[in-house]
């Protein structure tokens, strides 16, 4: 759909979704949050998908934030007073980075630009990041007054450390793709060019393995964070003897024996 916000495909078992505001910056509005929302749930709802890949549209940047955040820097484009109204109203309930940490499979965010406040969301709720070098980060909301609300407060330091989260929340420090790799926030930087190619070759290396498997780590890992090492150990096990009940472990032990490649069905 040419109109469309979101851009969504699928091809080998990948999903790929597309934020499509470029003009705009990715910048999350009504129509955005809703379309990534319904694609987020079509994803859970189809078995053959197994991995997805969220980018953004353009080479400057992967999402800018929300509407109500560019509003608050004197960013919010002619006309749209009436959408910022709403979104200010009702913005509550687009919780997109929940969306796509709901995603009950893995999912490798490749940011190729800028993503900041409520962009930066939602990368972190991404289970891998790929950077292009010419990203920057950061949570700028708190010189206008508001602090991060889809997450960041929560996910960030689950991922970098308390001490540089709070440095950034509470400075609102913008930081570059290097830097975001030396603090773990990004696993890879790549020149862009590179980046959508790379991000690709990751997607398809994790959907030639068990699907089920991928799933189960997932759920074993996110999770774990918010039980204690005894709960989170207990977690693991089961659904270790889980995966032993399925038929992608029968043909992963065939394909051992035969020396081949298997040839997993989800099941």
């Amino acid at each position: 759909m040419p109109n469309s916000t979101v851009i969504y495909s699928s091809k080998e078992h990948v999903g790929h979704i597309t934020l499509n505001r470029p003009r705009a910056g990715n910048v999350i509005n009504l129509a955005l949050a809703q379309e990534l929302t319904d694609v987020c749930e079509r994803i859970n709802r189809d078995d053959n998908i197994r991995v997805v890949v969220i980018t953004g549209t353009g080479e400057k940047a992967f999402c800018r934030g929300n509407e109500m955040e560019q509003a608050q820097v004197g960013r919010t484009r002619p006309g749209r007073e009436r959408s910022l109204a709403k979104f200010k109203e009702t913005g509550a309930v687009f919780n997109v980075a929940s969306a796509i940490a709901g995603i009950d499979r893995p999912v490798i965010a490749a940011i190729n630009g800028n993503a900041f406040g409520q962009g930066l969301e939602l990368t972190l709720s991404c289970d891998v990041r790929l950077a292009a070098k010419s990203a920057h980060f950061g949570f700028p909301q708190i010189a206008s007054g508001l602090m991060p609300r889809d997450g960041g407060t929560q996910r960030l330091p689950r991922i970098i450390g308390k001490g540089k989260a709070m440095e950034l929340i509470l400075t609102g420090e913008i930081i570059d793709a290097e830097e975001a790799l030396a603090i773990g926030l990004v696993s890879q930087v790549l020149p862009p060019p590179e980046l959508m190619p790379a991000a690709e070759a990751l997607a398809q290396s994790i959907a030639s393995k068990a699907p089920i498997a991928l799933r189960f780590i997932k759920e074993a890992v996110n999770k774990g964070l918010d039980l204690t090492l005894e709960q989170g150990l207990r977690l693991e096990a089961d659904l270790y003897f889980l995966l032993h009940t399925t038929a992608d472990r029968m043909e992963g032990i065939r394909a051992f024996l035969e020396k081949r490649k298997p040839q997993f069905k989800g099941r």
